[in-house]
């Protein structure tokens, strides 16, 4: 009942914050109004902020903000060594400097390297905190751009991605860090630029433990999507989660843009029960998820697990198993990645929840930004599937659904598990990918299966059988995060681009509606079948056959 209790009151604070952080974004996000300092500001990097862009411009804009990240990331951890408060490491090799500026570009945040051990104060602060926010605004500007391709009627601009950029940064992001910043350092976790100390412990001997600006990042780490651990153990790690209220808030973080930005949807939509509808489907998804993680969980199989009653092992006894469970299921379903215990101790089934969570696109619900355009792009599959059903041309929001649309939505359908089987296909028919597996069988072909699961849907969580610090998983995992996150956003723009030029259909008795119980079904349906039939096989051979015959 604890668990139930603390799931309960997560969601219950969540459904009351959503309202209005979501109508608040709507207003600061849309709009011609400029701050006095945000035109300074564009003044200085030569931006004209009421210049519109087509969604070939403003993909342009995105890819060149992107790549010169990846440009200034990969220099600071290469030569993190000549540079403050490095606290003596040296740098990163190429091969995982570059793997590590796309991981928080992508907003992926998949870290082959033991964050403590590894990485100074200067590049968590001025590197992985700032991409932090740039990586999440980016995800906001497309969900931005998609949100006015379907509103806006018979134009060619999508807004300015400079301005969105700015926006989302300063105006969303920036305060509520800093709110939530102040709230985690109250609660106990850790913030200082100290280095390593020594402390006697008291059974007499020493131990070595790590300072760091633990607060000021883990807000953002959060609530972007962003997932790094400051600490290799994460959120399971106490200077980075104290106490089950903390616990508590940082799953809270994790679920709150992107549920927020349902509402800011419906509300740019002029249509808060469309909002309340896509949030139903989120909500059930979500449900799905949590049942069957805390089912798997408790399910009390094997030597250990019965011997104590259940599978505690690599659960922080802190929040036990409801509370891991929870957290994990926030983290793989927002598209987080952080974590508060070991996903590979978790049961085969309990972490299969976790991976499907994953597979789902991260719709439940999802990332910054992401999370809303993947949601819409399986709500456009149960558009046109439904308009078939009543023999009409397939419409949304007044806008038509027809070939070049359904090919954009196919298209970005189809990148995910393209990337994953291929790349997952490829790790354990070659050596080099072999010989990183710390398991071998099926719970080897899970543990693969999920490295790439998560770094192409931009998640970042990991099981810990697999050594990815190697040339093959670096590289490989470098092309998946990189394509799997900006070949769906240009399919995204595309479609934007196409819908903004349609003039609005009229509505009339034989179009499908998209509200209520039906639709909400239809669209929970597709969203499932959309993702799940793709990785069925797979799933079969790792993460069932080590459930239901190991």
């Amino acid at each position: 009942m604890y668990g139930w209790s603390q799931a309960l009151f997560v969601l219950v604070v969540l459904l009351v914050l959503h309202v209005p952080l979501g109508d608040y974004m709507a207003r600061a996000l849309d709009g011609d109004h400029h701050f006095k300092v945000e035109r300074v500001l564009y003044r200085i990097c030569g931006v004209a902020p009421d210049r519109e862009q087509d969604w070939r411009h403003y993909l342009l804009a995105l890819m060149a903000f992107s790549v010169m990240s990846i440009v200034a990331l990969f220099g600071l951890f290469t030569f993190q060594s000549f540079l403050p408060w490095s606290l003596g490491h040296e740098g990163m090799p190429w091969e995982l400097a570059l793997h590590t500026a796309v991981s928080f570009t992508t907003n992926t945040s998949w870290q082959n390297y033991a964050g403590e051990s590894t990485t100074g104060h200067l590049a968590v602060m001025a590197g992985l905190g700032v991409q932090a926010f740039a990586s999440a605004a980016v995800g906001m500007c497309v969900g931005l751009a998609l949100i006015r391709g379907l509103v806006r009627r018979s134009g060619a601009g999508l807004g300015n991605f400079w301005v969105d950029l700015v926006r989302s940064v300063f105006r969303v992001l920036l305060p509520l860090a800093v709110v939530f910043g102040i709230a985690l350092i109250g609660l106990g976790v850790q913030q200082n630029l100290d280095g390593a100390q020594t402390v006697h412990t008291i059974a007499g001997g020493t131990q070595t433990l790590i300072g760091g600006p633990v607060g000021s990042w883990e807000p953002i780490k959060l609530m972007s999507g962003d997932g790094g651990g400051f600490f290799n153990t994460s959120s399971a790690h106490p200077f980075e989660n104290p106490s089950s209220m903390s616990n508590a808030l940082e799953i809270l973080l994790m679920l709150l843009i992107p549920t927020a930005f349902i509402r800011t949807f419906g509300r740019l939509a002029g249509s808060l029960k469309l909002g309340w509808t896509l949030l139903s489907v989120v909500a059930i998804l979500f449900g799905l998820l949590l049942i069957a993680g805390n089912l798997a969980q408790s399910a009390q199989t094997g030597t250990v697990a019965v011997s104590v009653g259940a599978q505690m092992e690599g659960t922080e006894t802190r929040f036990g198993i409801p509370g891991s469970t929870l957290f994990g299921v926030a983290a793989t379903g927002s598209a987080d990645g952080a974590l508060n215990s070991s996903y590979d101790s978790f049961s085969s089934l309990g972490g299969g929840v976790l991976l499907a969570a994953m597979m789902l696109g991260e719709i439940a619900p999802g990332g910054t930004g992401s999370g809303l355009y993947g949601l819409l792009m399986a709500v456009l599959v149960a558009v046109f599937l439904g308009g078939l059903m009543v023999g009409r041309t397939p419409e949304f929001m007044g806008k038509r659904i027809g070939y070049f649309e359904m090919r954009c939505v196919v298209l970005y359908a189809l990148v995910a598990p393209t990337l994953i089987l291929t790349f997952t296909a490829l790790a354990v028919a070659l050596p080099e990918g072999r010989s990183s597996m710390g398991n071998v069988g099926a719970h080897g072909l899970t543990e693969v299966l999920y490295a790439y699961t998560s770094t192409v849907n931009s998640n970042g969580s990991a099981m810990a059988g697999l050594n990815g610090n190697t040339m093959f998983y670096n590289l490989t995992m470098t092309v998946a995060m990189f394509v799997g996150r900006y070949l769906p956003i240009a399919f995204v723009l595309a479609l934007a681009g196409r819908m903004v030029r349609q003039q609005p259909m009229a509505v009339t008795a034989g179009t499908l509606r998209t509200h209520g119980p039906n639709f909400v079904v239809l669209a929970t349906g597709a969203a499932l079948i959309l993702a799940l039939l793709n990785f069925l096989p797979a799933l079969s051979l790792g993460v069932l056959a080590d459930g239901l015959l190991g």
